[in-house]
């Protein structure tokens, strides 16, 4: 039990980072808050990174039952996220400047916390999906409380990213910020291939096996 938890931890803890495109989203950070106090940025850090969370836990549990109201398989789900997820990888690779969930230029808002920072640079379509293939993929209590706890490690380490984004900026400039960008969008085009190809599979084992 202890082991089932500890490897879903670890696993989750990683894939739920490089879901939230932690660098992009300090990039698109430096952006939207230049100008405003150190305070006002930790406003900012800690009501995108509450309402990211929400919005995780909420579509953590709701996969299973969505897939039964709508009548579609998770092995379905999964072709149509890891699908959506690939095309996200691709922007992230091609540009790192643009929002990677819609591919429209981010507007400057006001109050940018929760949209455009929470949603959908964090939690954007292709996440939404990939999170709900997650949630809907553990079944006993220690691979759920393992795959919580490891979103909200996610979350704790896209905030410290957050908070540090000036030190980063400092150090890697913005040139560095775009490469690790890339990079990210590099892994999240092989988990996109692997939720893909597991749906595949599992689609021709339940229809042909």
């Amino acid at each position: 039990m202890l082991a089932a938890f500890f490897s879903t931890y670890l696993s989750s803890s990683i894939r739920f980072l490089f879901l939230l495109a932690p660098f992009f989203v300090v990039t698109m950070f430096l952006a939207l808050t230049r100008g405003q106090s150190a305070t006002e940025k930790v406003v900012v850090i800690r009501r995108s990174c509450t309402a990211a969370l929400i919005l995780g836990v909420v579509l953590f549990f709701i996969g299973p039952l969505l897939f039964s109201v709508i009548g579609i398989t998770l092995n379905s789900f999964r072709i149509g996220a890891g699908s959506l997820l690939f095309l996200t990888a691709v922007s992230l690779v091609t540009s790192g400047t643009r929002n990677h969930a819609t591919g429209l230029p981010v507007e400057d808002r006001e109050d940018v916390a929760v949209v455009p920072l929470a949603i959908p640079m964090m939690i954007g379509p292709a996440t939404i999906g990939a999170i709900m293939v997650y949630g809907a993929e553990l079944n006993s209590f220690s691979e759920v409380s393992g795959g919580l706890l490891g979103l909200l490690t996610a979350l704790l380490g896209m905030a410290a990213l957050l908070y540090l984004s000036g030190y980063l900026e400092r150090v890697m400039g913005k040139n560095g910020l775009n490469i690790m960008s890339k990079i990210s969008g590099l892994v999240l085009s092989a988990m996109a291939a692997e939720i893909v190809l597991t749906g595949i599979s599992g689609f021709i084992a339940t229809t042909y096996g």
